[in-house]
């Protein structure tokens, strides 16, 4: 079950937005004051997208996103009443993925949340990732070698379809759970698409990529990441 914090201090608004969220299957933390939210952000965060208001008592929506920024790239969606330009931008400028401006209809609001975490892996940005003498740095994006330097700078994609092998890391994955995760509600992409991502990781990562030990293909169904010889 996917997990969604909400920050809201107008009580009927938050009940609400929780109550429909949680009718869709998530599980709800929600919360009312800012100066409480950032306590709980300051460290590993463990949540699948945050919704955040603007205006909160103590800390502001736009700090606590700040905040976040130094740990996670969880999907943040902001809620305002102030739907300027500037606003907006400035919003997104901090790290956040979409802005929502009050009043908004109840299923635009449903739907930007299926489609950011449809599009997201939950993955902590601070730490880094071996895979054999190859070292991904979420934060960057940037792959290493032993030696610290840089071979290659990932996309967004290509981290969020490698962070999405980790976290099935042993299970083989399908194609259809790619396109759900990866591009959600966007145009589909052609098989072809995810079969070059795969390439691109094996002559990155492997050894031989015509025997790949960490990136299989499994015929008919899909994927599957390991780190031991499969």
């Amino acid at each position: 079950m996917y997990r969604i914090c909400l920050v809201e201090d107008e009580r009927s608004l938050r009940d609400m937005i929780s109550l429909n969220l949680e009718l869709e299957g998530y599980a709800v933390d929600t919360y009312a004051d800012g100066a409480q939210a950032l306590k709980l952000f300051s460290g590993p965060i463990h949540f699948d997208l945050i919704i955040l208001d603007v205006m909160l008592p103590h800390v502001s929506g736009f700090d606590l996103c700040k905040e976040i920024r130094q740990h996670s790239t969880v999907p943040v969606l902001f809620l305002s009443a102030k739907g300027t330009t500037s606003d907006r931008v400035n919003g997104l400028k901090l790290g956040a993925n979409d802005y929502l401006v009050k009043p908004f209809d109840l299923e635009e609001l449903l739907l930007k949340v299926q489609i950011l975490i449809n599009g997201s892996v939950l993955i902590e940005t601070n730490s880094a990732y071996q895979i054999g003498d190859k070292e991904v740095n979420f934060t960057s994006f940037e792959v290493l070698n032993t030696e610290g330097k840089l071979l290659h700078t990932f996309t967004k994609r290509e981290v969020q379809l490698l962070a999405l092998f980790i976290e099935k890391q042993g299970k083989v994955v399908s194609r259809n759970e790619i396109l759900d995760r990866l591009w959600g509600s966007e145009q589909i992409p052609t098989s072809r698409t995810i079969d070059n991502y795969i390439l691109n990781f094996r002559k990155l990562f492997e050894i031989d990529p015509k025997n790949p030990r960490y990136f299989h293909s499994i015929r008919g169904v899909g994927y599957k990441f390991t780190q031991s010889e499969g």
